[in-house]
């Protein structure tokens, strides 16, 4: 049995499960399975000068990004918020960003709005490519030839004149694949392939499905945010814990980078990132994005991605003010929710 999203969720269009939830969780967890997460719209970015552009507009240090590899970048507002969040996989004549559903419109206006006369010609490519992802244990047995990926630590590292060239803080290897590309993610690996060919992919490869709540729970016990979900209109990279994977903190001058960089060397964010485990909830009424989390009767946070995992029960990733201790005893609705700390 196949069943999808609401269609008025944000996820609509692909596969919430395939019958049994758990059962798929715990194949993304021990083994691998074939999630459809061909919702993400996509963005192409030819052009020769591409990398040198994306680099002053974006986090992520992109100059000498090559053929074959890939990262993650943020765009910020001019106060260091977050507006969006994406994926960039580099094939040595196109930049490709993949990102959340409803996001790509508001990506590719900033884009073409930052041309000038620049040579690069960004387009919406999302009827091109649609991205499956390959999660689990596994993932990396069925594309050989892809490294493991690298997440660089906070802050990144210090360059002297004359060394080796920066990289981006995050970095994936890449590869073709089924006239598409392949990227290793710290999950598995994302198939960025051809939406027309999808169904002869996913015939071929021959991976036990698993739907997208069960890759949502995993990604929440993993602690990895969503834009849209663990980010509202205020949040800076480092309240939703995207420093590591996003933000290069030596790189040169950005829009935001004066937010990132007061905080990052001046204070601690207002905001953090946290995992709760919530009790009294019913499997099939977590609470929705953005429900206030309560300490002693006065909002101190809200509700991003709340999902019943197969092991933690029901759990949720949830941003809070920084000054909430760990031992708080929080409250959402009428269930009370307790921070791991671990």
């Amino acid at each position: 049995m196949v069943e999808d999203l609401d269609p008025t969720s944000a996820d609509a269009g692909v596969p919430a499960h395939y019958g049994d939830p758990m059962r798929e969780q715990r194949l993304l967890e021990t083994a691998v399975g074939l999630v459809d997460r061909s919702n993400r719209e996509v963005l192409a970015v030819p052009g020769d000068e591409r990398a040198s552009w994306l680099h002053t507009l974006t986090t992520q240090h992109l100059t000498d990004l090559r053929a074959q590899q890939g990262s993650e970048l943020l765009v910020l507002s001019p106060n260091g918020h977050v507006e969006q969040h994406a994926f960039i996989t580099e094939d040595g004549t196109t930049a490709w960003l993949d990102t959340e559903p409803g996001a790509g419109a508001g990506l590719l206006k900033y884009l073409e709005m930052m041309r000038f006369f620049t040579r690069v010609e960004p387009r919406d490519a999302s009827g091109e490519l649609a991205v499956l992802s390959l999660v689990g244990p596994g993932a990396a047995d069925l594309v050989p030839g892809l490294g493991a990926p690298r997440v660089g630590a906070v802050p990144g590292p210090k360059f002297a004149a004359g060394s080796v060239p920066p990289e981006p803080t995050s970095l994936y290897s890449v590869r073709e694949f089924e006239g598409g590309l392949a990227r290793r993610v710290p999950l598995g690996v994302d198939l960025l392939i051809p939406r027309e060919s999808k169904t002869a992919i996913i015939e071929k490869l021959g991976v036990p499905r698993a739907g997208l709540w069960a890759f949502e729970a995993i990604r929440v016990a993993a602690r990895m945010p969503r834009l849209g979900w663990e980010t509202d209109h205020r949040t800076i990279p480092a309240e939703a814990g995207f420093l590591a994977t996003g933000v290069h903190l030596d790189k040169g001058c950005y829009r935001g980078q004066e937010t990132v960089a007061r905080v990052h060397h001046l204070g601690r964010p207002p905001r953090r990132l946290v995992l709760l485990h919530l009790d009294g909830v019913a499997s099939d009424h977590p609470p929705a994005r953005g429900t206030a989390v309560e300490l002693d009767g006065r909002a101190v946070g809200f509700v991003g991605t709340a999902v019943r995992h197969h092991e933690l029960g029901m759990i949720a990733l949830a941003v809070v003010k920084r000054n909430v201790a760990d031992d708080a005893r929080l409250m959402i609705g009428e269930s009370a929710a307790a921070i791991d700390a671990g």
